[in-house]
């Protein structure tokens, strides 16, 4: 491991980086001609580099993991509540790297970016897997001489990237935290992707995603893909106890009102249209919808074998996307897998909500980690 104690200075403590990668052959036969990542980093990488973190977003998320809104940064830190100092990822402790994934539009190439003919890429853009952006993310660690992750951690859309972090390069993987995730798209997964597909193709402004040069996004196809997805991030029980049927406000459904539940999807659609691309967003959702650890490994039970690092699996109770069952199974079948469980009412969503209790969990898996606690008899499921 080369030294990287200029990191303190050439890398402040946060602040959107970019790393011109190369070119990346793509699973589908495809490549991309040039591939850049923007990336946060927290904390100091010590001079072992046996302190790193790698953190990676969920769908709609970013590489703005903790801190306040900054500069060209609308919205805080989506992990804030747990990355910082003295939080449960301690950045005083550990240094964290938190890369905007292959395909996004927050700094990473993705249909926004140019195509090397000029214009932006849009439609032409080409379909991405999770392994895909993986290998991108692995010429980032390389880029940024990190030989080795104490842990690689993901949730959602980026617990699909930390499960296939820990095949294609094991070596710099020493441990593994899966929230709310799996190892492949389920049909129930798939059928809600789909929906929200054709809510973007629908638009009329899509435009085949060469909507860009236009001026008119597709914002409505968008706004209603997000309306789709929010509803499997929350619970029937919690829309019921906070909207039951109430109307919105004074709107009166029975002269074309609508009632508070609608009120709070149209609200969650429309924002965000302020802060993401819809074609990032149809990319993406492809990628969530062809993913399988499994695939050209011989399926998942035999590639999750594979998996020799501890593997903290956390599931969320009430979570209908990725059910608790799921990462249950998930948990099992990695040989030094340990399942914890988050109650909420509040679903997927939990992951972000529940942070008390999440950081409860991750705290006594880093103690663990640490020698804290023997992780090498999993029958013990201890810690």
């Amino acid at each position: 491991m080369t030294q990287q104690t200029h990191w303190s200075e050439d890398y402040p403590a946060a602040g959107r980086r970019f790393a011109d990668l190369g070119q990346l052959e793509l699973e589908n036969g495809q490549h991309l001609p040039q591939v850049t990542l923007a990336y946060e980093t927290y904390g100091t990488l010590n001079e072992t580099g046996s302190n790193a973190i790698l953190v990676l977003h969920a769908l709609t998320g970013d590489a703005h993991v903790a801190g306040p809104t900054a500069p060209g940064q609308i919205t805080p830190g989506w992990f804030d509540a747990l990355v910082g100092p003295g939080k449960a990822i301690d950045t005083d402790r550990f240094f964290v790297l938190a890369p905007n994934v292959l395909g996004g539009c927050s700094g990473s190439t993705g249909p926004t970016s140019p195509h090397p003919a000029g214009k932006p890429w849009g439609g032409r853009f080409p379909q991405l897997t999770t392994r895909d952006q993986v290998r991108a993310e692995i010429s980032l660690a390389k880029h940024l001489e990190i030989d080795r992750f104490a842990l690689v951690l993901g949730a959602s859309m980026g617990g699909q990237r930390a499960l296939e972090w820990a095949l294609e390069d094991p070596a710099r993987v020493g441990a593994l935290a899966v929230i709310a995730s799996g190892a492949a798209v389920t049909a129930d997964q798939a059928a809600w992707i789909h929906t929200q597909l054709q809510a973007i193709e629908l638009d009329p402004n899509w435009q085949g995603g060469n909507y860009l040069e236009s001026g008119c996004a597709p914002t409505a196809g968008l706004a209603l893909a997000r309306q789709i997805a929010h509803t499997t991030y929350r619970t029937d029980r919690e829309l019921q106890a906070r909207f039951a049927a109430s109307p919105q406000g004074n709107e009166d459904p029975l002269r074309g009102g609508r009632l508070a539940v609608q009120s709070y999807l149209d609200y969650h659609g429309d924002k965000l249209t302020n802060r993401f691309d819809a074609a990032s967003y149809y990319r993406l959702s492809q990628t969530m919808l062809t993913h399988d650890v499994g695939r050209a490994r011989g399926g998942v039970e035999t590639a999750l074998s594979q998996i020799l690092c501890p593997t903290l699996v956390v599931g969320v109770d009430s979570d209908r996307l990725f059910p608790a069952s799921d990462a249950q199974d998930l948990a099992t079948t990695i040989p030094l897998g340990f399942y914890r469980e988050v109650e909420s009412l509040y679903g997927h969503d939990g992951f972000l909500i529940e942070a008390a209790q999440l950081e409860a969990i991750l705290t006594d898996f880093l103690n663990l980690l640490a020698g804290t606690h023997c992780y090498s008899c999993k029958a013990s499921n201890a810690f």
